[in-house]
């Protein structure tokens, strides 16, 4: 068994989409990113390629090239996931957790977990929100963060 954290980080500026777990959520902010900012889907790649002992997201896909200008979350996680296959992986589960002020993600949460199962072939995915009761750049709305933890074998 192998096990992985990853964590991301981005900026937030207003009118730009805000993409969590390969879910839009409404949002009068978005990430600033040189693809579609989806911090939830990076943290859980970071995780799967450090259980892999594969490097990180930005080996794979760097932000350097334009090949991966706009990619969404979604489509990495894809890539990620045929690395992690090819090499005899597969998930035991998935638990990640998303750190925003705004807006309240509760009534996203299913939503970001059946798209994310589907791509992990797992069902054991969870996805947890919460704040930072204001303190620090997600307390002021600056910026999101996620973490995510996985277990391979």
């Amino acid at each position: 068994m192998k096990i992985g954290f990853g964590y991301d980080v981005h900026r937030l500026e207003p009118g730009l989409d805000l993409v969590l777990g390969g879910v839009n959520i409404p949002h009068e902010k978005g990430c600033v990113a040189h693809s579609d900012g989806d911090v939830l889907i990076h943290a859980i790649c970071d995780a799967l390629l450090g259980a892999a002992n594969l490097g990180d997201i930005g080996k794979h896909f760097p932000d350097s090239d334009p090949a991966y200008k706009n990619i969404s979350g979604t489509r990495l996680l894809q890539k990620t996931m045929q690395m992690i296959n090819d090499r005899g992986y597969s998930i035991i589960n998935i638990d990640t957790t998303i750190c925003l002020q705004r807006p309240k993600l509760a009534s996203y949460i299913e939503r970001m977990k059946q798209h994310l199962s589907g791509l992990a072939e797992t069902s054991a995915v969870s996805v947890k929100a919460t704040t930072t009761e204001r303190l620090g750049f997600v307390g002021r709305e600056e910026g999101i963060a996620a973490y995510a933890i996985v277990l391979l074998e």
